[in-house]
């Protein structure tokens, strides 16, 4: 199990910030979309290392087009010499709609067929196959040589969904060769319900079983060098836990482990931005389904004893306050190939 770092920040501090986590041991680097272009970024974390995979996590795809997505997925994936990963997401209705301005109809088939129109135009460009996909969102069926990216012997890049849902989840096993684990999530819930489905897309697609596939995650983790330090991490951990948990469409997790009832009220609490109130409900025993605990040194074996045969990659998720420097246990000795 590898273990990631999330980049931020802004496009000067990029290059920097990613060149110190390949130094500190992380084996790759995933960039999100917030408020910066996350290509871009991408593009400075890739400039500025030499061996740890590059990628998002995630970009919108429906923000975009099969093409301008293959575009710039393409052209990373050889500057970056195939370390790059294009990490798609489908983000939600209303924002899709009111901030991009872009269609949004049936996201589970539409995020299917973007991945396999992107596919066919890698193709036409790298094994010079006719272009002429024709789907019920997408059609691409012009492409002449002068705008016609050349072949590269890195090729296409990876590509990673992220899923919440059953049917987004079961997509991801068809067409992707990764998928990105939302971090509300549980041990449990990921052995009874997202792998077996992820396997159930892999299995339309005619693949064996997930091998060869990537299943990242970004475990919740609470630790600190004192008790002190432990009860804080913990209490911002339960904070984050009760946000997501108060989401409905997030029920079914906490259905799964007999927690289901406390979400009408953290829904309610949320509407009056009672915060406090909200983590208070979060007891802990569902922080022990959804974190892994302990102190610095302990996080590592604890985290590979709970979900090291499911997840290939993991980052760690801290939503609270923490001296990045207290995780050199878990990274120490790991190296920084892909």
């Amino acid at each position: 199990m590898k273990i990631d770092a999330n980049l931020g920040g802004d496009l000067a501090s990029a290059p920097a910030t990613a060149a110190k986590l390949e130094e500190e041991g992380y084996r790759g680097i995933w960039v999100g979309e917030a408020g910066n272009d996350p290509f871009l970024l991408s593009l400075q974390a890739v400039s500025a290392t030499e061996s740890v995979t590059v990628g998002t996590s995630v970009a919108i795809a429906f923000a975009r087009t099969p093409m301008t997505l293959a575009t710039v997925g393409f052209d990373l994936a050889k500057h970056s010499q195939g370390r790059f990963v294009l990490g798609l997401g489908s983000q939600v209705k209303a924002h899709i709609e009111r901030r991009y301005s872009m269609p949004w109809s049936r996201p589970a088939a539409r995020m299917r067929e973007l991945i396999l129109a992107m596919r066919a135009i890698w193709a036409c460009w790298q094994d010079g196959e006719k272009l002429d996909f024709q789907g019920d969102f997408y059609t691409h069926t012009l492409m002449t040589p002068f705008f016609a990216q050349q072949p590269h012997e890195y090729g296409p890049p990876p590509v990673y969904l992220a899923g919440v849902g059953e049917r987004m989840t079961e997509v991801a096993g068809e067409v992707a060769d990764g998928f990105f684990v939302h971090p509300f999530t549980t041990e449990r819930y990921l052995r009874e319900v997202t792998l077996p489905t992820l396997e159930r897309g892999r299995a339309k697609a005619g693949k064996k079983d997930l091998d060869g596939y990537t299943v990242c995650g970004s475990s919740m983790v609470v630790t600190g060098r004192t008790e002190e330090e432990i009860a804080k991490a913990a209490r911002g951990v339960k904070r984050q836990i009760a946000f997501y948990a108060s989401t409905p469409a997030y029920r079914a997790v906490l259905d799964l482990h007999g927690f289901g009832d406390i979400q009408p009220e953290l829904t309610a609490l949320s509407k009056q931005g009672k915060w406090r109130e909200m983590t208070d409900l979060i007891t802990d025993d569902i922080l022990n389904e959804f974190a892994v605990t302990g102190t610095p040194d302990e996080i590592g074996p604890a985290l590979q004893a709970k979900i090291g045969d499911i997840y290939d990659r993991v980052s760690l998720y801290t939503p609270y306050r923490i001296d990045p420097a207290s995780f050199a246990p878990v990274l120490g000795g790991r190296g920084t190939d892909r």
